[in-house]
């Protein structure tokens, strides 16, 4: 039962030492000449404040969210370009399904003012 695993467990040993390896050499011979812009903190697109119960502008996080669920619904585009063949017109039927369910949102979000900055 070993034999069978053998080839996944060296490549998880490779690449463990690979990763390993290429982490240490770059902190060992990367440029290190730290600044005080540098070391500032910077989060979020915007400077850092003095008082951290300062009121701030949620709407970067509402497209930063928005941005993250779509591009998480389009990666869902290459197993289904793959599979093509294989799962014929029904999976074509419910990938336009699924398509039409992402414009749908898209515009539901843009009327609503999700998508607007000021």
């Amino acid at each position: 039962m070993l034999a069978e695993y053998f080839p996944v467990l060296v490549f998880l040993g490779i690449s463990t030492v690979i990763g390993v390896a290429l982490v240490t050499l770059g902190g060992l011979l990367g440029p290190s000449n730290p600044d005080s812009e540098k070391l500032s903190p910077y989060e979020c697109g915007f400077e850092a404040f003095e008082d951290t119960r300062m009121k701030f502008d949620v709407r970067y996080y509402l497209v930063a969210i928005l941005f993250i669920i779509f591009d998480l619904e389009i990666a869902f585009f290459i197993p289904w370009a793959v599979a093509l063949d294989e799962i014929g017109w029904l999976g074509f039927n419910a990938m336009l399904l699924f398509v039409a369910l992402l414009i749908v949102g898209f515009v539901v979000e843009w009327k609503n003012g999700a998508l607007e900055w000021e």
